[in-house]
């Protein structure tokens, strides 16, 4: 990567430059290198709450043991030891469903293979106690749909209803969620990998190049190497990485090596501009080392500038999902204006970065998505029935209002 080029991080709170700071650092057991001026003036509670927002404080609470007594109040520590605790049982419970799961759909001669979950924390971290998860991902083929839906419903899983939006586009659906109420487990079964219309492979692509973990009693199925990795590049991309778990996947998977001139995401191309805008920000971010045959893929003006409209990703996803706790904004409020000219930039910010990660089949949708009427309209404004088609030509208007209206 060209050593001149660098991401402008000058908007990002200090709290959370101490966070990148303590994930990028690979201590393996000993003491972290950080300059201690990081540590000056740092808001904890702000820094706690970056921890569970980002989904990290396990694998934060790992490395940040090792930093010397006088720098992080004892408190902190604390708390993140008990996130981790909680954390490592609710893993352990997700492993033995895993399991389960796994044994039962085999027995009805169903194919899964597990994208996410506490398989690929122990495939990534090497340890599943290291990387959260709420759920379990399950991808199978769609004509399994039925067969895979009657067993869960005999298991006790309850099938999550969504409120259907005005105007439902069923077609982009990709998953169907269910949810046990005595385990307080969730399962996403997944049918694609992507929402429509999105090019990935078929399913039985990716069961021909399969893994098998034997993390559990039963096998467990789940993606290769290189499905595995594109798999992680496009979930994050699509969600503008504003969460850094994802994007500490990305770190310890180059770390292993995962992209060299001898796999087929170098010699077919396959890592698109999505995979080099990962790079770009694993780099950056989180000091990831780049050998040089992967230097190149890092070029380009495309590449940069997504991985630029990333940073205001992450900053603003993160003030919508906390809008609530003020003291998580105070850093960055004191040197943001709040006009509603700055509510509307950053608005057309977000959307401009969801607008450059699509293909141009996928804009076309989106545009098309985008004159259509939202829940959220519906929410602004309640009409009769009779009057819903009044939704078109409002709907510039009441998204407008709902952006100038928004406590920031």
């Amino acid at each position: 990567m060209d050593k001149n080029y660098s991401l402008d991080l000058s908007t990002i709170s200090k709290e959370l430059t101490l966070l990148l700071a303590v994930l990028g650092n690979e201590n393996n057991g000993k003491k972290l290198s950080i300059k201690n001026e990081l540590f000056t003036d740092i808001n904890w509670d702000e820094f706690l709450q970056l921890t569970r927002h980002h989904r990290v404080y396990p694998l934060v609470y790992s490395k940040i043991k090792y930093i010397e007594e006088e720098l992080i109040p004892s408190h902190v520590i604390q708390i993140l030891y008990q996130e981790y605790k909680k954390n490592t049982y609710q893993m352990l419970q997700l492993s033995g469903e895993m399991d389960l799961i796994s044994k039962l759909f085999n027995e009805n001669e169903i194919r899964l293979l597990f994208l996410k979950g506490p398989v690929i924390a122990e495939e990534i971290y090497g340890d599943i106690s290291l990387r959260t998860s709420k759920d379990l991902d399950i991808l199978i083929s769609k004509g399994d749909l039925k067969k895979v839906e009657k067993i869960l419903l005999n298991q006790g899983y309850e099938r999550e209803e969504v409120p259907a939006t005005l105007y439902d586009w069923k077609w982009s659906k990709h998953h169907e969620s269910y949810f046990h109420t005595q385990k307080k487990i969730q399962i996403e079964i997944h049918w694609r990998l992507h929402p429509a219309p999105t090019k990935e492979p078929s399913f039985n692509e990716l069961w021909e190049r399969k893994r098998i973990s034997l993390l559990t009693n039963y096998p467990v199925y789940y993606l290769g190497d290189e499905d595995l990795f594109l798999f992680l590049v496009a979930h994050g991309a699509r969600h503008g990485w504003f969460r850094l778990r994802w994007l500490v996947d990305i770190d310890k998977m180059i770390r292993k090596r995962i992209i060299t001139r001898k796999n087929g995401l170098f010699k077919n191309n396959q890592l698109n501009y999505l995979g080099r805008q990962a790079i770009v920000l694993s780099f950056q971010l989180l000091n990831t080392p780049i050998n040089e045959e992967v230097q190149s893929l890092t070029e380009g003006k495309r590449t940069r500038k997504l991985a630029q409209l990333t940073i205001v990703y992450i900053i603003e996803m993160g003030r919508i999902h906390f809008n609530e706790s003020k003291d998580l904004l105070t850093t960055y409020q004191k040197h943001q204006p709040h006009t509603i000219k700055s509510k509307l930039e950053k608005s057309f910010v977000l959307n401009l970065y969801q607008f450059s990660i699509k293909s141009n089949l996928q804009k076309f949708v989106m545009f098309i998505q985008l004159l259509y009427p939202s829940s959220a309209d519906v929410k602004t404004l309640k009409l009769p029935k009779p009057l819903h088609f009044l939704y078109f030509p409002l709907r510039p208007f009441l998204w407008a209002w709902r952006i100038t209206r928004k406590t920031v």
